[in-house]
């Protein structure tokens, strides 16, 4: 699962232009794992047509600079979790399972990051994430 990571000015991780397959085999992977649903899945992506997604899903496609950002974060999520912690089923767990984190108000984080599907959403978890892990 590595794609070639940059920063970009504000400082945050995104994957550069042209990363797009390697992206979406990261995506797929990490949504396998969590266990993700269609929906959960294009919520995440910022909710392209299905049609769009089915064809991202089995021949891969370009990716708009904002799918490739939300992208990154779940990586990046998924990179934090592996490294807080060392049972891979409890990483994947953490994702669905109820949360006490203030924002997250007992709602797992996919909840929270599925809901409205705002890109702001995914990476509040991730910078939560990022501090946890120190």
């Amino acid at each position: 699962m590595t794609a070639a990571q940059v920063a970009d000015t504000s400082g945050i991780s995104i994957l550069s232009p042209g990363d797009d397959q390697a992206a979406l085999r990261a995506f797929f992977q990490i949504a396998e794992a969590w266990n993700l649903t269609t929906d959960d899945q294009l919520k995440l992506l910022g909710s392209p047509p299905r049609s769009s997604f089915f064809k991202m899903k089995k021949d891969g496609g370009q990716l708009s600079r904002d799918q490739l950002e939300r992208i990154s974060h779940i990586i990046n999520i998924y990179k934090c979790l592996r490294i807080l912690f060392t049972d891979q089923a409890m990483a994947d767990k953490w994702v669905v399972q109820p949360n006490k984190a203030p924002f997250l108000q007992g709602r797992s984080a996919l909840e929270f990051m599925a809901r409205d599907g705002y890109l702001s959403d995914i990476f509040q978890v991730r910078r939560y994430l990022d501090a946890q892990r120190g």
